[in-house]
Parts: structure tokens; C-alpha cells; sequence
């Protein structure tokens, strides 16, 4: 007879194929051994054999690492510890067709948080050639008025900000954004405008220091933090 009482202080047990066993095994010994970046791994039939378990199964679990960019093969070498790839799979699922409201909403959150932080950056890194062409940029956005410009115009302005940084992962990060602006501005009753325009940020960045540029830059994003207060 089955009893109906609940019992309390007990987790399900987790249902685990022997191919997500194998994957958890292969991470762990890839951490206790220290493997780096070139590494050549064991050969497949030392490890199936290490594991007790078939060929079939640890190609399954050495493929799911491949896919996450973890490990990768050359030629004569074979199986290496790859560097890892971070932003791999998210750029692979990055596209707003596919993806819900909430989650863009979270991922333009994170650009507004990251675009509020990178002012030691931009300061250490940045030349006389690059706040040339920032205001070159931010003097064409005066001359124009229309929606696609004015996108093209603030894609290119904080590209190129995301450049200067000099953070290859923030750069590359920046151009995986770039299909969230289409969902920024469906969001956009009228064109948002800070207190401090493109022209005002590159101003600061000429005379202006680490301080003044945060306090600008979140000024000139304002508008955006205002809409997610009205949304709360």
C-alpha cells in the first residue's frame, strides 16, 4: 500500500544519463590535473578505459566539451585543453527572435551596467585618434534626425567606446548587443535623450575626469533607468 503522508527533509535523487556522469568526471579531472590552454588530453581509449565505460559514451561527453569550446583537436597532436571560449555559446543563441522579452531586458540591463563601469578603461587606453572620431561621429548625429541614423549613429558612438576600452571580450560582447538596440527602440514612445548628449561624453573625455565621465555617462543613460523605475 502506498502511503499518501509527505515526506519532509528529502531531495529528489538527480536522473543522470552515464554521459552526464562522464562529462562531470572529464571536467574534474581536467581541474585536478591543471591542464592549460595546449595541453594535449589522454587518447579516447586510455580515458574510456580509465572511465569503464564505452567509446560511444565518452565521444557523447567529449563532444558536449567541444561544443562549449573546452577542448578541440589538431592535427598530429589530437585532443588539447582549447582556450576557453566564453562568449561561444551565447553568441550562438543571441538573437532577439528567439529570445523572450524578459531575458533582453536583462541583457540590456547588463550593457547599461557595463556602459556606467568602463571609464578607468577608456581612460588608461584612449588617444588623441580616437576622440577625433568619437566626435566625428557625435557631430554627424546633429545633422540628422532620422530613426535608422539615429541607431547606426548610437551603435557607432558606443562601438567605438567599447573599442577604445581595448577589452577584447567587451568589444566582441558589444557587437553580439548590437541586435538588442532593434528591441531598445520598440520600447521608445519617442527618441530617449539624456542630459548629457554623445557630444557632452566626448567633452568630458577631453577635459573631464574619471568621475565627471561616470557621472555623464549615467546621465546620458538616464532615460533608461528612469523607464525601468516607471516599469516597476
Amino acid at each position: 500500500m502506498i502511503s499518501d503522508k509527505k515526506i519532509t527533509g528529502l531531495e529528489p535523487v538527480a536522473k543522470q544519463t552515464r554521459t552526464d556522469v562522464v562529462e562531470a568526471h572529464l571536467r574534474d579531472y581536467l581541474k585536478k590535473k591543471s591542464f592549460k590552454p595546449g595541453d594535449a588530453l589522454p587518447k579516447e581509449f586510455e580515458l574510456a578505459e580509465a572511465l569503464g565505460v564505452s567509446r560511444n559514451v565518452l565521444r557523447e561527453a567529449l563532444s558536449r566539451l567541444r561544443m562549449l569550446g573546452m577542448i578541440e583537436t589538431k592535427k598530429k597532436t589530437g585532443m588539447v585543453l582549447a582556450r576557453p571560449d566564453i562568449l561561444g555559446a551565447f553568441e550562438r543563441v543571441l538573437d532577439p527572435l528567439i529570445i523572450d522579452k524578459d531575458t533582453l531586458q536583462d541583457i540590456f540591463e547588463l550593457r547599461l551596467v557595463l556602459e556606467t563601469g568602463m571609464a578607468e578603461l577608456l581612460y588608461l587606453r584612449m588617444t588623441k585618434k580616437d576622440i577625433d572620431e568619437l566626435e566625428k561621429i557625435a557631430l554627424k548625429e546633429k545633422k540628422y534626425s532620422d530613426a535608422t541614423f539615429r541607431i547606426e549613429n548610437e551603435i557607432a558612438f558606443h562601438g567605438k567606446l567599447y573599442e577604445i576600452s581595448g577589452n577584447q571580450t567587451l568589444k566582441r560582447f558589444q557587437i553580439m548587443l548590437l541586435p538588442i538596440f532593434d528591441y531598445v527602440v520598440t520600447l521608445e514612445k519617442k527618441p530617449m535623450k539624456g542630459e548629457v548628449d554623445h557630444l557632452g561624453l566626448v567633452r568630458i573625455l577631453k577635459e573631464g575626469t574619471i568621475e565627471d565621465f561616470k557621472k555623464g555617462m549615467k546621465a546620458h543613460l538616464q532615460p533608461h533607468f528612469d523607464r525601468l523605475k516607471n516599469k516597476k
